[in-house]
């Protein structure tokens, strides 16, 4: 369910949920607030008390709940020798005890956060040393703590699934921008946490806005039943690229009967597509991967857990739990492959398909940080892309000079908005706000129409089942009533130093200015003498080229020739300091490559134009 119009009566009463949340706490943080050095609060879970209350008629009683999972914290066990520390950023971090020290796997965002969480293990297991790190996928949540659990210079193992370092950098490098002021909405970042404002994400509580890192991984995991020893501990991984990363795997402890599903299979749907972008992830191989790991492990498993909320015990429970996981994603993935084959749109699918009972009894399978609605147009895109095949919606307008046509179809504005106000009072609120969306789009300046769908993306939020959902329509209705946007700074400079050379060049590439490069042709040979490497660089017809070179000084003649090391690189790019770099012919070429470029713009209006 996604727009709540009644309570879950009994099913609300279901307290199991919260019996396995609690099962196992050892203890927290007081106050539960992690700060940088200098005092910045990066964390804080004492916000969320308010949860304690019962639920109020701005939130749907099903995410009321599933908030109240997740806003649990503190140090658990899990089994004999594997232990979580849950609550301390979206993700979980847990530890197995091994004959040494103990194996971290996903050290949550932020470096202040894991080392928090670390310190909380060892004020009650002992001071154990870090013997190896494991990364389950590419995500920030699951490695972008790293230092705080090891130094940079650390020689334990970093350990993770084939090709994590080639996701882990590009995925947030070429539309990163972008990326991050869409996850302002499904975050709400700038939301209060309230009854009226945010209740996180449905996968957590949110993230912590600490210091995020990487260190590459020094053993890679290439196949499915690769199995490793490390401080005595033994695992057993299965590799599941394209489900919800594309670099991901699971791992099995078998000695201790425990199985990890990284974030394969946690307590509610997940994103084939997240509201904040990302490439479509494949329902049909998720769900064979599921699959498999019934096959593989659960049946030998007393404890299957993973990097979001809380674990499953006993066997029977967990081969159920994953087989409706399972099921879930298959299901959604075949019909709408059957309605797509029948000739219906994306959005016509999201509207028709009903779910199983038996998996829309489970709470697990709700949406609360996914949904059947946007799942659904995810398969439709990853199948047919963004045209529906009608040609009148070949080439439409963009908002802006769509809004100002519907309103002067409409009658003029105070018509449109009128219009928008009586869909509005009569509870039509999706197409309230098609009308009011378009008014605003036509006049941002006309504060009736602006107000009017505030209100009207207000109230769908509070009736949203889906967290990210809630947060979009209320981090819309909070930029339309604000006079500016606000800014936000998430440093990502702690991942620059991992980023290939080609994803640096990338990243200039993609900032050239077409219109403004059409006339300008030079090329640049560059030559990294720490590793030998030769590129070839060339600007031409607005697009900078840029691929290895095999030739001497990767092209015949070229204007520049540049030597110098990777890190010198990463210092020209973001600096500009030129100390200790060798430059042979017209040093000019880089400032009028500078020149050419400009900078993204982390701030752009989104429901405005």
């Amino acid at each position: 369910m996604l727009l709540a119009d009644e309570t879950h009566g009994a099913e609300i009463a279901d307290r199991r949920d919260f019996a396995d949340a609690d099962r196992g706490l050892i203890g927290t943080l007081e106050p539960m607030v992690v700060t940088t050095a200098d005092g910045r609060v990066v964390w804080d879970m004492d916000q969320w008390a308010f949860l304690d209350a019962d639920c109020p008629p701005t939130v749907d009683p099903s995410l009321w709940r599933q908030a109240q999972l997740t806003a649990k914290h503190g140090l658990y066990e899990v089994t004999d020798g594997i232990f979580q520390v849950r609550g301390f950023d979206m993700s979980n971090m847990t530890l197995v005890e091994g004959d040494t020290g103990v194996i971290v796997i996903d050290p949550l965002i932020s470096a202040e956060t894991a080392e928090a969480a670390l310190a909380l293990y060892r004020r009650h297991r002992g001071d154990r040393p870090v013997t190896a790190v494991i990364y389950t996928h590419a995500h920030l949540d699951h490695f972008g703590g790293v230092l705080g659990v090891v130094a940079a210079d650390t020689d334990v193992p970093i350990i993770a699934p084939e090709h994590f370092l080639e996701h882990a950098v590009s995925e947030n490098v070429y539309a990163g921008v972008a990326m991050l002021r869409r996850s302002y909405y499904y975050a709400a970042i700038h939301l209060p946490h309230s009854a009226t404002g945010t209740l996180g994400v449905g996968l957590g509580a949110g993230g912590s806005t600490g210091t995020p890192g990487l260190l590459a991984p020094t053993l890679e995991i290439t196949r499915t039943g690769q199995e490793e020893v490390v401080d005595g501990v033994r695992m057993v991984f299965q590799m599941t690229p394209g489900t919800e990363c594309p670099a991901e795997m699971n791992l099995a402890f078998p000695d201790r009967r425990a199985l990890c599903m990284a974030e394969n299979a946690t307590h509610n749907l997940h994103n084939l597509l997240t509201l904040r972008g990302a490439q479509v992830r494949d329902p049909r191989i998720w769900a064979r991967y599921l699959a498999e790991a019934i096959d593989l492990f659960a049946r030998d498993a007393h404890v299957v857990f993973a990097s979001h909320h809380w674990p499953t015990w006993g066997t029977d429970d967990i081969v159920a739990y994953l087989t409706q996981q399972r099921d879930l994603y298959a299901y959604l993935h075949d019909q709408t492959l059957r309605l797509i084959n029948q000739g219906y749109v994306a959005a016509e699918i999201g509207e028709m398909i009903e779910m199983p009972p038996a998996l829309e009894k489970a709470w697990h399978t709700h949406g609360y940080y996914g949904s059947v609605n946007h799942n659904v147009k995810a398969i439709y895109q990853r199948y047919l892309g963004w045209y529906d095949a009608n040609p009148a919606h070949l080439w439409q307008h963009p908002p802006e000079a769509a809004g100002k046509r519907y309103v002067a179809a409409l009658g003029g504005q105070d018509a449109a908005v009128a219009a928008a106000r009586r869909f509005l009072d009569d509870g039509d609120l999706r197409f309230a706000a098609e009308l009011s969306s378009h008014a605003v789009f036509a006049d941002p300046d006309d504060r009736a129409a602006r107000e009017l769908l505030a209100e009207t993306l207000e109230r769908l939020g509070y009736g949203a089942e889906n967290a990210t959902w809630r947060n979009a329509y209320l981090s819309g209705a909070h930029e339309l009533r604000a006079t500016s946007i606000e800014h936000t700074d998430l440093d990502p400079g702690g991942l620059a130093p991992a980023l290939t050379i080609t994803q640096l060049f990338d990243s200039v590439a993609i900032r050239i200015v077409g219109a403004k490069a059409w006339d300008h042709r030079f090329s640049i040979a560059w030559h990294f003498t720490d590793t030998d490497e030769r590129f070839h660089m060339e600007l031409s017809n607005g697009a900078l080229i840029h691929h290895p070179s095999h030739g001497t000084n990767g092209t015949r003649n070229p204007y520049l020739t540049v030597s110098l090391t990777r890190p010198q690189l990463l210092g020209l790019l973001s600096t500009g300091a030129t100390e200790g770099v060798d430059m042979t012919g017209d040093a000019g070429v880089l400032d009028r490559l500078s020149s050419l470029t400009d900078a993204p713009n982390p701030d752009f209006p989104i429901v405005t134009p």
